[in-house]
């Protein structure tokens, strides 16, 4: 039986990912100028990575 060709290689994982953790976001926001100091890091608007 062969293996499917979505399993042969761990290595080709490296792909832009689309979700970001929370303290990318923050970080993000920070760039674009968005983030104040002192808010709150729950309810964050929808960021697309860079």
């Amino acid at each position: 039986m062969s293996q499917h060709s979505s399993l042969k290689s761990a290595n080709k994982m490296a792909r832009k990912r689309n979700v970001l953790k929370r303290f990318e976001r923050v970080d993000l926001l920070r760039k674009r100028g968005k983030w104040k100091d002192g808010d709150r890091g729950y309810g964050l608007p929808k960021t697309k990575p860079e």
